[in-house]
């Protein structure tokens, strides 16, 4: 069979399936040039192989930094097959053209992943001969098919042993690939290089974001809206993107914005706790003793929001705690572990979908992205912890030591609120949020209001805002509930006026002197 591929070029560092898809193209009468480590797993497999120092007539130097770097290499793989300028080039050199190009990159992602990665270790596994080869078959792509994927393999050889050839458009979308994996390498190698420098906050001029498919989803937001989940590149430890999942249907979009929301939120906690998220929302949180109680006190703190809801735990969650979440309607729920009786009790319903997440501190995440219309906004992510004993108490009011662990707890919790924020707490529960709403004092009034509703009584209850308070108006309120201590960020212009209303009423109020806005 005369085919258009006659000499192929191999180097890779992911050797997956080489071995299969080079002894194919030997089949196939094509030729194979290769290089290094590649070139000795071919010949030790029996597969002919030339090395490309017989090609450039000149040996690898400088261990193996330069090896394809040569006007024999790029020549063989830049030529245009239709430009008889470029074809009498090659004839005048004696360059032979190489059809197509398998090549995979150093393990850079790998290696700095590595807890004993060295800077020097990083350094070396920054491949250099590799993207030149990938950049220049994809420009050449018309005459060169390029692959970097071991994906590839079977359909590549498919279509030439059927079609004795690789269409026009094939081709294109391994270009289109190949430059991608380019880009995907480079952004972090970048990241990494940023992130040794001393200030590595800094806003860069230019910023590139590495992210690799994880799936695509059934559907966005809502269904007309399609949608996809992306990794970052790198160890994710810690973070949603790390999730094993060990039983339900397929996550969906709003799944995974929710349950981000709600680990986030529950991992703060050493107790015990239980969050529950609603569309974006917590709608309850508790500390307890162990999981089944912190999920009994979060459910109570609205019932009918958690209906459907997302639901987090920071412990290992038992049998006990299982059969307590089942019987109601929810879509996920999320934990550093299940014990083996748990896992069992959550099989009786299939549909819940079960996340594991290994809870540790080696997160990486140090900037947040938002899509504008023709852009993206970039901030550093929120972390600030507070630090109960830099509170500052602006009333004649001491608050004790409980009330001061409720006011934290309530704080914690505002963090993963919709602003205007307004969280209302007794004894490490939620007992009523206000969210979303343009105004602070319709948040504080629909707090008040969701307490009463599920009979929760807002009398010696804290309160959380998470940005200051406009006017009086919502210490009178509060007051009214029976809450007796308020965290506030402070800082308004009307804050005399504010910290007088609590003294005229009792109540005690301590300042964060930073605000946590979450939109």
């Amino acid at each position: 069979m005369t085919i258009a591929i006659k000499r192929a070029l191999i180097s890779v560092s992911d050797k997956t399936g080489i071995l299969d898809f080079a002894s194919a193209l030997n089949k196939l009468g094509v030729e194979i040039l290769s290089t290094g480590g590649t070139y000795e797993h071919l010949l030790k497999n029996n597969i002919p192989v030339i090395s490309v120092a017989n090609v450039t007539k000149f040996p690898e130097i400088l261990d193996g930094r330069v090896k394809t770097l040569h006007p024999n290499i790029h020549g063989a793989i830049l030529a245009r097959r239709d430009d008889d300028n470029h074809i009498a080039q090659l004839e005048k050199h004696d360059i032979s053209g190489i059809d197509l190009v398998c090549v995979n990159l150093y393990p850079f992602e790998a290696t700095v992943a590595k807890l004993d990665c060295t800077f020097n270790d990083a350094i070396e596994n920054i491949d250099i001969g590799g993207p030149a080869m990938i950049r220049a078959s994809s420009k050449n792509h018309q005459h060169v098919v390029i692959v970097t994927n071991p994906e590839d393999y079977s359909h590549i050889i498919s279509q030439l042993q059927q079609h004795k050839d690789i269409s026009q458009r094939h081709r294109l979308q391994l270009a289109y690939k190949a430059f991608s994996h380019t880009a995907y390498y480079d952004s972090i190698i970048s990241q990494y290089l940023g992130s040794q420098l001393a200030d590595n906050t800094k806003f860069a001029p230019q910023i590139t974001i590495p992210l690799h498919l994880v799936q695509t989803l059934r559907y966005g937001e809502n269904s007309h809206q399609k949608a996809a989940f992306y990794k970052d590149a790198g160890e994710v430890g810690g973070l949603l993107a790390s999730f094993k999942q060990l039983q339900g249907k397929e996550l969906s979009y709003n799944n995974l914005a929710d349950t981000d929301t709600a680990w986030e939120c529950v991992k703060q906690f050493t107790d015990a706790a239980c969050v529950i998220v609603k569309h974006a929302n917590p709608c309850g949180v508790a500390l307890a003793a162990d999981p089944f109680n912190a999920h009994k006190k979060a459910n109570a703190s609205d019932p009918v929001s958690s209906f459907g809801g997302i639901i987090a735990f920071n412990k290992i969650v038992d049998v006990d705690t299982a059969r307590a979440v089942s019987s109601q309607f929810v879509e996920v729920v999320v934990a550093p572990g299940f014990t083996p009786e748990a896992l069992a009790s959550f099989s009786n319903k299939p549909n819940i979908r079960v996340l594991e997440i290994r809870l540790t501190h080696d997160e990486h995440n140090r900037f947040d992205y938002k899509r504008i219309g023709g852009g993206i906004l970039v901030q550093s992510i929120e972390d600030k912890i507070l630090d109960k004993t830099q509170l500052k108490t602006v009333t004649k009011i001491e608050p004790d030591s409980k009330i001061i662990d409720d006011l934290v707890f309530a704080w914690a919790v505002a963090r993963f609120v919709k602003s205007n924020a307004i969280v209302l707490v007794k004894d490490g529960q939620t007992i009523g949020i206000g969210a979303g709403q343009m105004s602070r004092i319709d948040s504080s009034k629909l707090a008040m209001s969701k307490a009463r509703e599920y009979g929760f009584d807002p009398v010696g209850s804290v309160c959380a805002s998470d940005a200051f308070f406009p006017f009086r108006d919502n210490v009178d309120l509060l007051a009214s509930g029976g809450v007796k201590a308020i965290i506030q960020p402070g800082g308004s212009i009307k804050d005399k006026e504010v910290f007088a209303a609590a003294d005229e009423l009792n109540i005690a109020m301590v300042l964060t002197g930073y605000r946590i806005f979450r939109h």
